[in-house]
């Protein structure tokens, strides 16, 4: 069974915080921390996703979207007509609702979602904020990164008690990603060796 799911009636009662957020100016490294968080997780079961962009002749076209399944969907392009936009980009709401559905919803093997990101364009999708609004207020592990600025939701999540959130900088964004390694280990405690899960 998945973290979300062991943990006993007095952790779950706690005020032990489970949702760190990584929010920072655009380009400044949040998706590579979850990159490098991602890959130094081994033995842990992930879900969720992060995004990539898509450069054609050297130029940002659109973003992808990569659950850690290994499935990959285009979200937003320049070539996309849609009445959703984000600058040049038109979304493809679509993506984003079947990307809720299929790596955000609550799955007992779990151990960790990493969700990138909580911003403008994945807060178009009704599907996306009820997904993660259901994260946030139930006591799985979660790390996502979160728009520098923004009303609606991303202020609804900024404002949570609940949550521990840092800034990335051009000063700390190489020693973050380690910094939320010791984080997720602390809070998550040991797992149970009948869970045939290893560190």
């Amino acid at each position: 069974m998945g973290y979300c799911y062991y943990r006993d009636t007095d952790m779950m009662n706690s005020s032990i915080r489970h949702v760190l957020l990584l929010t920072g100016r655009p380009g400044v490294g949040k998706t590579t921390a979850i990159h490098r968080i991602a890959a130094s997780l081994v033995g842990w079961r992930l879900a969720g996703f992060y995004t990539d962009e898509i450069r054609e002749s050297g130029q940002r076209q659109g973003f992808r979207a990569v659950s850690f399944d290994g499935s990959e969907k285009v979200m937003a392009h320049s070539n996309i007509h849609s009445p959703y936009r984000v600058g040049k980009y038109g979304v493809d709401l679509s993506v984003i609702d079947q990307l809720a559905d299929l790596t955000l919803g609550l799955m007992p093997e779990v151990d960790c979602y990493l969700v990138d990101e909580i911003g403008k364009m994945e807060c178009y999708s009704q599907r996306f904020i009820a997904a993660v609004r259901t994260l946030l207020t139930s006591h799985c592990l979660v790390v996502a990164t979160i728009a520098l600025r923004g009303g609606g939701f991303i202020a609804e999540v900024k404002q949570r008690t609940d949550i521990e959130q840092w800034e990335v900088t051009l000063k700390n964004r190489e020693e973050l990603p380690e910094r939320a390694l010791a984080w997720l280990r602390a809070v998550r405690g040991p797992i149970p060796v009948e869970s045939g899960h290893r560190e």
